[in-house]
């Protein structure tokens, strides 16, 4: 019994390291997204210039956001798959 568990633990452990450097990206995507929509609300707001800034903003932050994530996932892979060599 002893024996399974410790195979299922250094399992569960190895997963866990895997994922690891993916879990944050999601909250980093969004995180960029949303703070760039604020400011360009709040641009809008200062300017009065309703959509304009708070669009602009929010299409920049999706394709700055977009692009990190994939260069981020790359990075990993590449360690990823040198360590493994």
């Amino acid at each position: 019994m002893k024996k399974i568990l410790e195979t299922n633990g250094s399992s569960l452990n190895k997963s866990f390291k895997d994922a690891g450097p993916y879990l944050g990206l999601g909250v980093q995507l969004a995180a960029t997204i949303v703070i760039l929509i604020l400011a360009g609300s709040w641009l809008d707001g200062k300017f009065n210039c309703s959509p304009w800034f708070t669009a602009i903003l929010g299409l920049f932050g999706g394709f700055a956001g977009t692009y990190n994530l994939i260069k981020t996932v790359i990075e990993i892979g590449k360690k990823q798959d040198a360590e493994k060599k």
